[in-house]
């Protein structure tokens, strides 16, 4: 389960190396403005999607990506949110 995850991080890293032409990732990666607005988008789809209980899997999932890409574009490592995490356990 958590390869998807890693594997999209990786992506996204390669991304920012490696950029592809007419990549959406690399779109993202390059427009932070962009990259914020899908996130604030995307956000307001799930919370939508819940409400109506309808296709709240795909949204959950486009949360995902684009907060990960927005993280990416940021350089805020999921290694450091985790970090953060784990010394919030109680």
């Amino acid at each position: 389960m958590l390869n998807v995850l890693e594997d999209l991080i990786s992506i996204a890293r390669q991304r920012k190396v490696k950029p592809i032409d007419g990549s959406y990732t690399n779109k993202l990666l390059k427009d932070k403005n962009l990259s914020k607005e899908k996130v604030l988008e995307e956000i307001e789809e799930l919370i939508q999607s819940v409400e109506q209980n309808s296709n709240k899997i795909h949204e959950a999932a486009d949360v995902f990506y684009h907060l990960i890409i927005y993280l990416e574009s940021n350089n805020i490592k999921i290694e450091d949110i985790m970090a953060e995490l784990e010394k919030r356990k109680k």
